[in-house]
């Protein structure tokens, strides 16, 4: 076991690293913008953190997600 025995499994630690966070941001960012045009989804993810929402607040929610755009870099 040489040099090489040390250097793949650390070059394929960090690219699965690396690959794995971008992966979880394009996830999070399609999950974002289905939930802004499902009330739904927002009904219930604010279930799971012990809110209940009523009308108003539900329509506040998705108006300050529809507006608030994640700037592309």
């Amino acid at each position: 076991m040489g040099v090489w025995g040390y250097i793949i499994p650390i070059v394929t630690l960090i690219v699965g690293a690396v690959g794995g966070f971008f992966g979880g941001v394009f996830y999070l960012r399609k999950q974002l913008e289905r939930m802004q045009s499902d009330p739904e989804m927002i009904q219930k993810m604010a279930k799971q953190m012990g809110y209940n929402l009523n009308k108003q607040q539900m329509q506040r929610a998705q108006h300050m997600m529809k507006n608030q755009k994640a700037p592309r870099r």
